[in-house]
């Protein structure tokens, strides 16, 4: 069954707050207090084609200084079922979209109260932006499995906190199949390189365990941090290379050959600069990208090494990866940064380190985090491991050395809390607007 909202002619209901009429059928006007109420006006717009009509609800703040106001309607749905929501929003003079220019979805029975589910699990939705138009329009997308009792969703499009205004089209809430899992196998080496000292030698060592995780049908493998310079009795700047370079290229020819993902924790070379770098192998053997490690500690500091300045994130083929490294994990501004940027899956080399912030930044993120350590059980530090987004750690090392750990996971799960909700949706809505990646 599709439903296009603004085609609804629907029993409105009381929505607390301040109700102003003159709205489109299926409509109403919210704020929660009278002084903020911006300005609303609504039109409708021809389609490409100059046939359809579609609507298009506007809220302004004018000539206000401080607005917070919504377009709010209510539609039936049928519980334990899929639904897809989506619209178009166009903002101007809007600095923070994704936090002023939001929607919310509430589940509800009939007599609209909020229906709380199993555990108080059923809170309210907070669809997410999914990309840009060619007209500069954001795409809010996201698919739901509606709560067993509810009959109808109350979908409110607000705009708060700036003195912009936004246009909020093509709203539809359709029923849809159940989406497939976006099932991936992460993978963690626990190993000490401890032979050689040649940069190659170093990384032959990894050979037969990423054999091994292929063997185990892994999609992503997470090597530990300055592999080339682990144990070599060299400095850092002497076991530096380009990337790409020699390490990335042999390190390439093993994801090809098992079809997989591999970070590997490198000391990289850029002219005199040395950086201590995760590069990251693609399926096909090429190098996908690089990140350079922003937090220092003293000891790579006073041998010279150079901090990185950006938070890249990558698309594979089972979703969107960032990476860090090591010190990293005790600044939250970095997994921040990441996880901004969309990633789903951070790979984390490791020398040591607090294993406490590694589950603080998978929860704070609502991601997944891989690390791989030098750090010995016995000293209760970091581990090899992967933490989930609730801060389970679904996988860790024992006390041996050269072992290999998969665990499967799904990356279109939704994780609810009680109470809370979907923390993941929330994150964008709600953190900051400034301090990190906007």
């Amino acid at each position: 069954m599709k439903t296009r909202l603004f085609a609804f002619i629907l029993i409105l209901l009381s929505i607390g707050g301040s109700a102003i009429a003159d709205s489109p059928a299926g409509w109403t006007k919210f704020a929660p207090r009278d002084e903020l109420l911006p300005d609303f006006s609504f039109e409708f717009e021809k389609g490409s084609d100059h046939r359809d009509e579609s609507l298009v609800l506007t809220i302004s703040a004018g000539d206000r200084d401080a607005i917070d106001g919504a377009w709010v309607a209510t539609m039936p749905v049928v519980g334990d079922k899929y639904y897809r929501f989506s619209a178009l929003r166009l903002t101007k003079n809007v600095r923070s979209p994704r936090r002023s220019a939001v929607v919310k979805i509430t589940w509800q029975d009939s007599k609209g109260k909020l229906v709380r589910g199993e555990d108080d699990l059923a809170r309210p939705e907070y669809p997410l932006d999914r990309g840009k138009t060619d007209r500069g329009g954001t795409l809010v997308v996201d698919t739901y499995l509606v709560p067993q009792d509810a009959t109808q969703a109350k979908v409110e499009l607000h705009l708060r906190w700036t003195t912009g205004s936004v246009r909020w089209s093509r709203v539809q809430l359709d029923e849809v199949e159940p989406p497939q899992p976006r099932v991936v196998r992460l993978a963690t080496i626990h190993f000490r390189p401890d032979k050689g000292r040649t940069n190659e030698e170093k990384c032959r060592q990894f050979a037969l365990l990423i054999a091994e995780a292929a063997q185990q049908k892994a999609d992503l493998i997470c090597l530990p941090e300055s592999l080339t310079y682990y144990r070599s009795s060299r400095s850092m700047a002497d076991c530096a290379e380009p990337i790409p370079g020699p390490s990335t290229r042999y390190f390439g020819t093993l994801a090809k050959k098992h079809d997989l993902y591999i970070v590997a924790g490198l000391t990289e070379r850029d002219g005199s600069i040395v950086y201590n770098t995760a590069a990251l192998l693609g399926s096909d053997g090429e190098l996908v990208g690089k990140y350079r490690k922003v937090c220092l500690p003293r000891e790579e500091i006073e041998a010279g090494v150079t901090p990185g300045e950006r938070y890249p994130v990558f698309d594979t083929r089972f979703g969107k990866l960032g990476m860090m490294i090591c010190w990293d994990v005790h600044f939250p501004e970095v997994a921040r940064g990441l996880s901004a940027g969309g990633a789903e899956v951070i790979a984390m080399p490791i020398w040591g380190g607090n294993p406490a912030l590694a589950k603080a930044r998978a929860i704070e993120n609502q991601i997944y985090l891989v690390s791989s350590t030098y750090s010995d059980i016995s000293r209760k530090a970091m581990v090899s491991g992967v933490w989930d987004p609730e801060g389970a750690l679904l996988v860790k090392n024992g006390a041996e050395w050269g072992e290999v750990f998969v665990t499967e996971v799904d990356l279109g799960r939704r994780v609810y809390w009680n109470w809370l909700g979907d923390f993941k949706a929330r994150i964008e809505r709600e953190r900051p607007a400034r301090g990190f990646q906007d």
